[in-house]
């Protein structure tokens, strides 16, 4: 067993919340105290099951479909986005409608309907079933085939091969997204390019700080729950930078001692759904068994917020100071 003065974390920086995610939980617990409870979210605001659990709490309810919501009622839409036509479903049942949509998915969502316009196959790179691709492809459905990474290259059909754009699921792995569109250029060469990278800032950063303290762990630890891409990718490129080992909890309850056996450096990092809190408990655990020497491992700093959506701030505007 490594002896206690060998032992360390290396923290990565940036982690935990992005600008998206921080916008998508304020609109949840603004709507929360402007309107009172209960507010209705469609889907789970972010992939994150503890944030879930403590909006909840506080009068949040999660619904699948936007029939579920009572007519008349307030309902946020997720930061993963929707298809129009759950829009035509909430003005059908005359919902008051919050769009939390990450202004991220909204440029996708926007550049496929441009591509669409003009009449282009558009290969979507991302995970089938994932909200944030079936709202994508709800934009444009006649034009859009999902490529779920670089194997699925060879099943992709198109109307004609000189008119094909590639976007992708904002979340994805950089390296992953990187081979898939070299594949997908070899055998469409005339593919055409989004106006700027998809791939969200967040999750680029976060897969960055990974990969500079992969390689120097033994263990990688990241925070975050396991319907989050962004989240479960983070444990992927730590695998495939260098650490023996990685692995994803949403609690330092989660976490093995035998996890520790001969670990004499753990990295620790988190999804972009994930409250520091959450983080910190994590260390407080790595602690108490001689992980006390913590080494903060910066890649970027980050400094972008997004204001929150017009529909809440039209109305906090009236609200009584």
């Amino acid at each position: 067993m490594t002896s206690t003065s060998q032992r360390r974390v290396l923290l990565a920086k940036p982690r935990g919340y992005c600008a998206g995610v921080d916008r998508a939980v304020e609109t949840v617990e603004r709507a929360l105290e402007s309107y009172g409870a209960p507010v209705y979210v469609r889907k789970q605001i972010v992939h994150n099951v503890h944030v879930v659990r403590t909006l909840e709490e506080r009068g949040a309810i999660f619904v699948d479909e936007t029939e579920e919501v009572p007519e008349g009622a307030i309902v946020v839409f997720s930061a993963h986005g929707v298809a129009p036509v759950v829009h035509e479903e909430a003005r059908g049942r005359n919902l008051r409608t919050i769009d939390a949509t990450c202004p991220l998915v909204t440029k996708v969502h926007k550049e496929a309907v441009r591509f669409a316009k003009d009449d282009y196959d558009i290969l979507l790179i991302g995970h089938e079933g994932h909200e944030e691709v079936i709202g994508t492809t709800g934009e444009a459905p006649d034009h859009i085939h999902l490529v779920d990474g670089p194997d699925d290259v060879a099943n992709v059909t198109v109307r004609d091969p000189e008119k094909v754009a590639w976007l992708s699921q904002t979340t994805l792995s950089v390296d992953e997204t990187v081979a898939t569109v070299e594949k997908l250029r070899e055998r469409f060469p005339k593919l055409m390019d989004p106006p700027s990278d998809d791939i969200c800032y967040a999750t680029q950063n976060r897969q960055v700080a990974v990969k500079q303290m992969a390689a120097r762990s033994d263990l990688v630890i990241v925070v975050g729950s396991t319907n989050s891409s962004n989240s479960v990718r983070l444990v992927e490129v730590a695998k495939e930078h260098g650490a023996d080992d990685a692995r994803l909890v949403d609690y330092p309850e989660q976490i093995q001692e035998s996890w520790l056996e001969g670990v004499g450096t753990v990295g620790v990092t988190s999804g972009a759904s994930v409250p520091d809190e959450l983080v910190q408990g994590v260390l407080a655990w790595l602690a108490e068994r001689g992980y006390g020497d913590v080494e903060e491992i910066e890649s970027v700093q980050e400094s972008m917020r997004f204001a929150l959506p017009h529909e809440l701030r039209k109305d906090l505007r009236i609200q009584p100071v």
